[in-house]
């Protein structure tokens, strides 16, 4: 894919072998890719394990990759109706708005298929649990189907111990067939040296539920794309997230949901705060097609600025060609309320803990509407504690 022409190619951009975007491309105006990824790590070679010893999150059945590299022989027992092999082919990108894709494809790193069916409730989540040893370029690709009937809790978690400056890309197809449901879970927990380049493309069907959770917590360069296309009537999808913007960070979420028929259903929320001089992004896209009528399609981004450093930049779009649909999108940037925090200090909490309740209660309302059981709304509730410990 080759996006410029008349510029010299940036260190990145050799080593990936892939051009990368301006600003100039639409996509990408909040987000710089060529110049905000000046320079990449080598390629991945040979996966290192030695990282095996990582707190996981809740009792999963867990799919371990290591650098980009998938060990089939770590995997945890499968449950009935769950297959799992390494014959999935990478997709490729040809344009700028593809160019994670791109990137994907050029990479190196295992690719890897998942089915769930015969009419089956997974009773633990599926954790594929993405660990990164090694300061290295990888790149691992899933394609998950869950069959008709099929119910399941997937946990998708990036995590890499401090000081190793890695770049990891993923891309994930996701496809859920007439009458299943899905609780999917991205959880980012990279380091502050780290780059997260990521791309979710959903196909639903008839009578499908989709809840996408995204939880970002950690990395440097952050860009987490979710495209959807809702290609089955009575089909509802929820897509929720809390971005916690570290010092120095820049994290940036684009979506864009699709929908293609009659009566469907979407909802998308996500609460951001942003630390220090961290730069946020939030895109999101609703198409309406003509024949998708009956479409009801709500969009909220909200965000919290705890500096005057601090910077987030909303893009919500609406584009409709249907006349009988209930669609909105609003966004709101702010900092913390001065009236609030006076109340709580006024009643002798301090004002570190004070002002932590307050972003904790922001973001709280985000946890506490998902259908993840106990164990894992308090796992999150964790990770975001971690964050507020060391940036308020």
């Amino acid at each position: 894919m080759n996006i410029q022409t008349n510029q010299q190619k940036t260190e990145a951009e050799e080593q990936l072998g892939v051009s990368l975007p301006t600003r100039r491309v639409e996509s990408f105006h909040y987000t710089d890719l060529r110049s905000l990824l000046r320079s990449a790590p080598a390629r991945l070679k040979e996966a290192d394990t030695a990282g095996d010893n990582y707190k996981r999150l809740v009792d999963a059945v867990r799919l371990p990759f290591f650098d980009g590299r998938f060990f089939a022989d770590l995997v945890d027992e499968l449950p009935k109706g769950v297959t799992v092999s390494s014959d999935a082919v990478k997709a490729g990108g040809d344009t700028a708005d593809d160019v994670l894709v791109a990137i994907n494809a050029a990479g190196e790193g295992d690719a890897v298929s998942v089915r769930i069916e015969g009419d089956s409730t997974l009773e633990k989540p599926l954790g594929l649990a993405h660990v990164a040893n090694s300061p290295v370029a990888s790149a691992c690709y899933h394609s998950v189907t869950v069959t008709s009937g099929s119910e399941a809790h997937v946990i998708d978690r990036y995590v890499s111990d401090a000081g190793i400056g890695h770049l990891s890309s993923s891309v994930t197809e996701l496809s859920l067939e007439k009458g299943a449901k899905v609780h999917w879970f991205i959880i980012q927990q990279e380091n502050s040296d780290a780059t997260r380049l990521a791309r979710m493309n959903v196909n639903l069907e008839e009578d499908t539920e989709l809840n996408i959770f995204v939880l970002n917590a950690g990395g440097r360069l952050v860009r987490q794309e979710i495209m959807v296309s809702v290609n089955g009537e009575n089909a509802n999808l929820a897509i929720k997230g809390v971005n916690l913007v570290g010092d120095g960070a820049h994290i940036d979420v684009t979506t864009s949901l699709e929908h293609n028929v009659p009566h469907t259903n979407a909802e998308e929320l996500f609460r951001n705060v942003v630390a220090g001089d961290g730069q946020g992004v939030f895109q999101g896209q609703i198409k309406v097609a003509q024949p998708a009528q009956k479409t009801d399609a709500q969009m909220a981004c909200n965000s919290l600025l705890l500096t005057d450093d601090s910077n987030f930049s909303a893009k919500p779009e609406l584009e409709i060609f249907a006349d009988d649909v209930i669609c909105a999108h609003g966004a709101t940037v702010t900092d913390i309320d001065d009236d609030q925090l006076f109340y709580l200090r006024a009643r002798g909490i301090p004002e570190k803990i004070a002002r932590t309740l307050l972003i904790k209660a922001f973001v709280g309302e985000v946890v506490e509407e998902l259908e993840a059981g106990d164990a894992l709304e308090d796992a999150f509730a964790g990770i975001i504690d971690s964050w507020l410990d060391e940036n308020i």
